[in-house]
């Protein structure tokens, strides 16, 4: 069982992950490249457990393990976006947006604005891009900003880049990193987000050690819910880790990343083997043709053992090991870990995706329910979008915009500084209609 790991030591892992260092950022990171070391919370006996179902004791030894990070390898980070070099862009291009005459500028005082957005540190670095912590001025709501040099991306990144926004606009969960705006200029992409303050939950397992089991209920029941909606939605992220999963201020999960993203058609299948190897389903390290949603759920079973353990259940000291211990299904259950717990873990890691559980399965599982005997949890269900809130309308007027042009920029989803506008204001205005736990969820899917 492999400690927590900092993403730049495994060697060689790089070299299996699809080769999009582009598209595949991290969100707001605020480790600066730091390698942490987080001892396995597991001393003591362990149970041992294959893939194909049974246990037994062992007595075998931790083995010390990093998982990879990125593809790019750059320093690892939320959303972690390619490094552009510079903070600003040409005039705005942004589709449907208000005219402006450019879309970033530094008035006195060195300030700079993208837009409404004043900058106001960098939070995440990689090769073409930035994220910026930035304050959305009309409402004064932080938000987190990823500036992508276009100029540096090859046709086939820019590709995958743009999938991944449109994959974000399509998605609407109160667990999912929730995109507000796009602003495009000849040479920069903009795509402004919401900030999750609380940081990844690597860095919350490094802190304070694994978790205890109700409080990775909680998690896990926010992160199954997520994701099962996503394939609901035919979309796999399929680079799913705790380096993904981000917290807001109220500790609620947000899942992040969609770099690796893709759209699934039941019945075709996919044969890009992309993610992070620890979290790598045995299929493909074995270079199989998948359907989508089961290399998922093989990546939630590493995340449930990491919440749980504090730990890897798979490890290695190169990818080679690694591969053939995934390939063997066989991981240590610890001493503390609940036999129900261990029971759920046995349908997530499955060496033969035909007989892994379905997320509508998992769903049912006694574990996961546990203490919420009220609330089983079901398939997220989208609300109507609200796009006729007047509180907001009016604020907005007040701000300038005419009425026309909100109702238009509404209606016709068009991710620009209307649309943001009015999403920014639901958590200003602190709409009662919206639970705490819930972020913004009004604009649908529309094409980039």
């Amino acid at each position: 069982m492999a400690s927590l790991p900092s993403a730049a030591r495994t060697p060689g892992l790089a070299t299996v992950q699809e080769v999009d260092p582009d598209a595949h950022s991290r969100h707001h990171r605020h480790r600066d490249g730091h390698h942490h070391h987080h001892s396995s919370a597991s001393q003591g006996s362990h149970r041992h457990t294959s893939g194909h179902g049974h246990s037994s004791h062992t007595s075998h030894s931790s083995h010390g393990h990093s998982s990879s990070g990125s593809g790019s390898g750059s320093s690892r980070h939320h959303h972690r976006p390619p490094s552009s070099g510079r903070d600003t862009g040409g005039n705005s291009s942004s589709s449907g947006s208000r005219s402006r005459p450019s879309s970033s500028s530094r008035p006195p005082g060195d300030e700079v604005y993208v837009g409404k957005y004043k900058l106001l540190k960098t939070i995440g670095k990689g090769n073409f891009a930035k994220v910026k912590l930035a304050r959305h001025m009309p409402t004064g709501q932080e938000v987190a900003i990823k500036i992508i040099d276009k100029t540096q991306l090859n046709p086939g990144s820019l590709q995958k880049l743009f999938r991944e926004v449109r994959i974000m606009k399509y998605l609407d969960h109160p667990n999912i990193v929730k995109l507000f705006e796009v602003i495009e200029t000849e040479k920069t992409l903009y795509l402004v987000m919401e900030y999750a303050s609380g940081g990844e939950v690597f860095d919350y397992l490094v802190a304070h050690g694994r978790m205890k089991e109700k409080e990775a209920r909680v998690k896990f029941r926010q992160i199954v819910s997520a994701v099962q909606y996503c394939h609901q939605k035919h979309v796999i992220h399929r680079d799913l880790k705790a380096e993904n999963l981000l917290l807001d201020a109220n500790m609620n999960i947000k899942i992040a990343d969609f770099g690796f993203s893709n759209e699934f058609t039941p019945g075709s299948k996919l044969d890009t083997f992309c993610g992070s190897p620890p979290y790598a389903a045995p299929e493909l390290f074995q270079g199989k043709k998948y359907d989508g949603p089961e290399v998922d759920v093989w990546s939630l079973g590493v995340i449930l053992y990491t919440l749980v353990s504090g730990s890897l259940p798979f490890d290695g000291n190169n990818l080679k090991e690694l591969r053939e211990r995934v390939l063997r299904g066989k991981y240590r259950i610890p001493f503390y870990m609940s036999t129900d717990c261990e029971n759920l873990l046995k349908k997530f890691l499955v060496l033969n995706p035909l007989k892994r559980a379905s997320l509508e399965g998992i769903m049912k599982d006694r574990w996961m329910n546990m203490g919420f005997d009220e609330e089983e949890l079901k398939p997220y269900i989208e609300p109507e979008a609200d796009i006729n809130n007047q509180a907001r309308i009016q604020r907005m007027v007040q701000m300038g915009f005419t009425s026309k042009e909100i109702r238009e920029s509404l209606a016709e989803n068009r991710y620009d500084e209307v649309c943001a506008t009015y999403m920014l204001l639901e958590r200003e205005l602190g709409d009662s209609n919206v639970s705490s736990s819930s972020t913004v969820r009004y604009i649908r899917c529309s094409t980039l």
